[in-house]
């Protein structure tokens, strides 16, 4: 049973293709219509969200009857030859693109492509059958993306975020040392914190997915409250992860630290690390006695600052002060970061209350 887990056969996209592409096929067999056409067009409509394949269904149709209205024109003057294929696909591809039809170029060419060999004659008819078959693609594919396996985003975006949050704290902890040791950036560490960008990207991108697809299915006040929380939390992780890419291009030099304020820095880290790590971002009472120590060092560092002479001052922020500020905006965050937590376990209280009344 592990095993059969481990190996998946197939994702929700790839079974919603293959019932497409099956339906639409059966449709054609009962209107005795050619299906190869129309099942390209359910293949390339098949999008991650309904609510891009019915917005690119409106851009698709026009853009098919272009490429099947360039075969029609081109192919009986110049015949199944090398340069009709490619006069077809060109001046598909510029119409598409002057017409701004860009999501529909694919599907476009390769029924204008697919068209040549098949037109021999009654090419109005022709014309309108191959509209057809690839209206019926559309719509087929379209409903079934609409209705059948609908996308569960929330527990993929709830994992990817808490996956990064350990992953932040990993890297923040990786970096610093590498900081307070005076090591230049490793080569590793860099390639993390462009990993975690991408990611955050990614799972950016599947909250936008929930939240179209939210408007086309109706949603329970705890999914719209989910929504909201992942939104709320990914957007402190970038905060975060925005300060921690400052620290990744500070120039550093082990003399920046005396071995006191790097045994501090270090302790504030690995704290700051382990409510990174932890799923409900608890703060104990010793996390708020190293922030406070932070604080101090980071004021008595802008006051030795204050009291130089211009002359003397080569930077206005040295590397222990910019080091000390992201980790108390660190701190500032991870507060409110706990604060929201807090507040979802809440209303997911009330909600419950509610339910059972």
């Amino acid at each position: 049973m592990n095993f059969l887990k481990r190996f998946r056969f197939a994702g929700g996209r790839i079974a919603k293709t293959g019932i497409a592409v099956f339906l639409t096929a059966f449709v054609c067999e009962l209107l005795n219509w050619p299906a190869m056409f129309a099942v390209i067009t359910a293949i390339v409509t098949i999008e991650p969200t309904a609510a891009d394949s019915i917005k690119k269904a409106f851009v698709r149709f026009p853009a098919s009857a272009l490429g099947a209205l360039f075969a029609v024109i081109i192919s009986p003057l110049l015949g199944d030859h090398a340069i009709t294929y490619a006069l077809v696909a060109i001046l598909t591809i510029i119409t598409c693109h002057k017409l701004r039809l860009d999501a529909g170029i694919l599907v476009a060419t390769l029924t204008g492509i697919a068209m040549i060999p098949t037109i021999h004659d009654h090419y109005v008819a022709t014309f309108f059958i191959r509209l057809g078959t690839t209206s019926l693609g559309l719509i087929v594919s379209t409903l079934v993306n609409l209705w059948i396996l609908p996308p569960k985003y929330s527990p993929i975006i709830s994992r990817n975020i808490h996956d990064l949050y350990v992953k932040t704290g990993n890297l923040l902890e990786r970096r610093v040392n590498e900081v307070i040791k005076g090591n230049s950036l490793h080569l590793e560490t860099k390639m993390i914190f462009t990993d975690i960008t991408r990611e955050i990207d990614k799972t950016n991108l599947l909250c936008e997915y929930e939240k179209e697809e939210m408007k086309l299915h109706r949603s329970s006040r705890k999914a719209l409250r989910n929504h909201h929380y992942h939104f709320k939390k990914l957007n402190l992780l970038r905060q975060i992860h925005f300060h921690i890419g400052n620290l990744i291009y500070l120039p550093v030099h082990d003399k920046s630290f005396t071995p006191q304020e790097k045994d501090k820095i270090l302790q504030a880290v690995h704290s700051l690390k382990n409510i990174l790590h932890h799923p409900s971002y608890d703060m104990e009472d010793g996390h708020f006695l190293l922030m406070k120590e932070l604080l101090q060092e980071f004021w008595e560092d802008h006051e030795e600052l204050h009291n130089r002479t211009m002359e003397s001052i080569r930077h206005y922020f040295s590397c222990e002060t910019i080091l000390l500020y992201e980790l108390l905006s660190i701190h500032d965050l991870l507060e409110e970061l706990n604060e929201l937590h807090v507040l979802e376990k809440q209303h997911e209280n009330v909600l419950e209350k509610s339910l059972q009344v």
